[in-house]
């Protein structure tokens, strides 16, 4: 008896670069391990979109179209590049204007992507009409996406066979155009018994020759099952990833499927021999890439706080940025309320940032002290319906502080009215930074706002993590931070001095040493102006991304000074005073830490 065929896609050069990297890697790095994926005959492969898109302009200095033209040019011209796009969301975390959906469709097309995978993380399918026709249009292959997960337990009201049957049918009764249906499972958490279910489901409703794939993660560890539980209900296609970047937060890997599979009905349609010398050139290629520990295991928390695996590195990461790794067990603990109030959209970006910066904001600030705009937008309304009604105390709160009134407008109608969104106030904000305003300029700042216009501007600063260089023995680095111990007047000070900052007993401070003596009328005259001088420290570490100021500006107390970025949230720094500004200490780009000075203000 002959076996079925299953297609397999692999994702290991964007959604593993997105689970593993937090969307960080080169495209020069991990060129040669696609053409090692062609020479073993992979066809099929995710080439980008999602976090890959914003990812290369913010952090790797690079053009996401540039990228999609090199890896059209490695893989071939027959292969099938993928790309994934959020709906209305199209490849950022806010929602857009109908020209921007439009111009996200006709650009990829135009950079040589083959299939754009469309999904609403809200599974609200009027989000999925005109972006899906957008793609239709555009000449490329649709492929349409139910979005799943497990509710965290004792939770009911959604993400149940019958619940994705009926989203299925929306789809099919919406009359959208499409080429094969995807189930995505960003969390990993759906039960084998469920995902069998709902492809049963799927299959009765869809014609024969219409594909039916299944995507997880084996961040829950039960991605192999989930898989052949897919099989079993009638899916035919599968993601599968390659080693470094499978298992743990990323998709299972491709040569654990083949294995899996032995002995069954199912064969997967690769050379297994030329996949393992695929994955030794892989490996290579990411050698020197910092691996974050919790990439490659199995989190058995993620059920009760369903943290999709790209979420999940993107946001360690961060917080190791940050200084703040050593909160993330309370995070995530936490992750769960903001799951059970929010309406029980699927945890996949953005939502499942939306659910991540939640818990943040509620065990930096106090529970629902601080809601999240993307949050708060979310259960207001803001980007579609959610499949249940979110905590009405917490839609209260999201109302009053972000002084937003509940909506049940479409939001593609919301952000056409919206005069800083879509393509003409990219196309001025290009023409006022003296930008060329290509097609490509224009949408990146549509898309990247401040970011995109940084980038276009040759200011952009490269931040992908790389393993430091092992130090030879006895090697002298004049960087590496120096200890002291420093007694002062019967007291004890533990001091570590590295470049330009001290931390002196758990407190950073920013210095300057200069050589010679200052006379004493000028030491009096310092020590005078520093008493009635007002410091704005950093409340929390992030990235300054804007200076509103300049030194020798006058301002009122409670005016905003600069805003900073931490775990994708902008936070304005306020002035508590009225004065001068004195100094400004840090510039566009700089990280800063809690504590931090960041402007002096002279009163």
């Amino acid at each position: 008896m002959a076996k079925k065929q299953i297609e397999v896609m692999i994702t290991a050069f964007r959604d593993g670069f997105q689970s593993c990297y937090g969307a960080r890697v080169l495209t020069e790095d991990f060129l040669p391990a696609v053409a090692a994926a062609k020479e073993a005959g992979i066809t099929h492969f995710e080439a980008g979109g999602g976090a890959r898109f914003q990812s290369l302009f913010f952090y790797c200095n690079e053009s996401a179209f540039d990228m999609m033209d090199r890896f059209r040019e490695t893989a071939g011209p027959d292969a099938n590049l993928q790309t994934l796009a959020r709906g209305v969301n199209v490849v950022g975390l806010e929602s857009q204007s109908r020209d921007v959906i439009n111009a996200h469709a006709k650009l990829f097309k135009k950079h040589g992507i083959t299939t754009i995978r469309n999904f609403d993380a809200l599974n609200d399918v009027n989000n999925l009409v005109y972006s899906g026709q957008c793609i239709h249009d555009a000449g490329l292959k649709h492929e349409v996406v139910v979005s799943m997960m497990e509710l965290p337990p004792g939770c009911s009201g959604a993400h149940t066979p019958e619940f994705y049957e009926g989203v299925l049918k929306k789809i099919l009764d919406a009359g959208i155009p499409f080429d094969s249906v995807c189930f995505k499972d960003a969390s990993g958490t759906s039960t084998p018994a469920k995902v069998y279910d709902t492809m049963k489901l799927a299959r009765k409703m869809l014609p024969e020759e219409i594909s039916l794939r299944m995507h997880t993660h084996e961040t829950a560890g039960n991605g192999v099952m989930c898989y052949r539980a897919a099989l079993d209900g009638g899916a035919d296609a599968l993601d599968l990833s390659m080693s470094p970047v499978s298992g743990g937060t990323a998709q299972t890997d491709a040569l654990v499927m083949w294995h899996a599979l032995r002995g069954t009905e199912y064969e997967l349609g690769f050379n297994a021999e030329k996949v393992r010398e695929a994955e030794r050139v892989f490996k290579d290629c990411m050698k020197d890439y910092f691996f974050p520990p919790e990439a490659g295991r199995v989190e058995p928390v993620i059920p009760w706080s369903p943290m999709p695996g790209g979420a999940l590195t993107a946001n360690t990461q961060m917080l190791r940025d940050n200084g703040l790794m050593d909160r993330y067990p309370e995070i995530i603990e936490a992750m769960s309320e903001t799951v059970r109030k929010g309406g029980f959209g699927t945890s996949v970006t953005p939502v499942s940032q939306f659910y991540f910066q939640q818990a943040f904001n509620n065990v930096m600030f106090g529970p629902w002290e601080k809601i999240a705009e993307g949050y708060g937008k979310m259960v207001l309304g803001y980007f579609g319906k959610t499949p249940c009604k979110p905590d009405p105390e917490v839609i209260k709160k999201a109302s009053e502080q972000l002084n937003l009134e509940p909506t049940e407008e479409l939001p593609v109608d919301i952000n056409d009215r919206d005069t800083s969104k879509g393509l003409e106030q990219a196309r001025k904000t290009c023409e006022a930074e003296g930008l060329e305003p290509t097609e490509e300029n224009v949408f990146i700042v549509a898309t990247c706002k401040d970011k995109g216009v940084t980038f276009l501007k040759g200011e952009a600063k490269l931040n992908i993590r790389k393993n430091e260089p092992k130090k030879e023995s006895g090697s002298d680095d004049k960087d590496a931070p120096k200890a002291y111990c420093v007694n002062l007047e019967g007291k004890q000070y533990n001091v570590t001095v590295k470049g330009s900052q001290a931390v002196v007993n758990g407190k950073t401070y920013n210095f300057d040493c200069s050589e010679g003596e200052v006379d004493q009328a000028s030491f009096k005259r310092s020590s005078n102006a520093t008493a009635q001088t007002d410091n704005v420290n950093a409340k929390l570490p992030g990235n300054v991304v804007k200076i509103l100021v300049s030194e020798g500006d006058e301002v009122d107390e409670g005016q905003t000074l600069m805003i900073l970025e931490a775990m994708k949230m902008e936070t304005e720094v306020k002035s508590h005073v009225a004065g001068t500004v004195e100094e400004i200490a840090v510039s566009v780009g700089d990280g800063v830490k809690a504590d931090q000075l960041l402007v002096k203000i002279s009163m």
